[in-house]
């Protein structure tokens, strides 16, 4: 009985294991909360992401903002290096945040103002091995206040 129990529990343990790491290959490539809602300049966001065989991603970042951010609109380098740690991809970003008059061009929830902002949405990358995903915040006030989180998401 004990014998059955303990192969159920690793089964069990398997499955979940394989279904997080579906997800986070699948969906979400990087993720990060902000403590007190505060980055610093130099703070990069980065995952490594093993690629077994050449693949397309639709790339997208989902960011939270408070009403602390001073700004009306975000500017970011998202950038890929290879595994000898060489730039593979690398772009700058411009998003607008607000409109004219100063207000924000998403709905306000019980976490702040939610962006879903396209990244790229046919990059391709052909050759096996590990990458390096990288979001730099290019904001000229450090630390840059009122940004809750960030996710970058595929969504192939």
């Amino acid at each position: 009985m004990k014998k059955k129990s303990f192969a159920f529990m690793v089964l069990t343990v398997l499955l979940g294991c394989f279904g997080c790491s579906q997800k986070a290959d699948n969906k979400e490539l990087l993720q990060r909360d902000f403590y007190n809602t505060v980055w610093e300049r130099f703070d990069y966001v980065t995952n490594d992401i093993e690629i077994k065989e050449a693949k397309t991603f639709d790339l997208s970042m989902k960011i939270i903002f408070t009403d602390d951010y001073p700004y009306d609109a975000f500017s970011m380098n998202f950038t890929i290096f290879d595994d000898e740690g060489n730039p593979y991809r690398a772009k700058g970003y411009k998003f607008t945040l607000k409109d004219q008059d100063g207000q924000w061009k998403a709905q306000k929830s019980e976490d702040g103002y939610t962006f879903i902002l396209p990244i790229n949405k046919r990059l391709s990358i052909t050759e096996p091995g590990k990458y390096q995903f990288m979001i730099e915040q290019k904001q000229p006030i450090t630390p840059l206040v009122g940004v809750k989180s960030l996710v970058l998401l595929n969504n192939e």
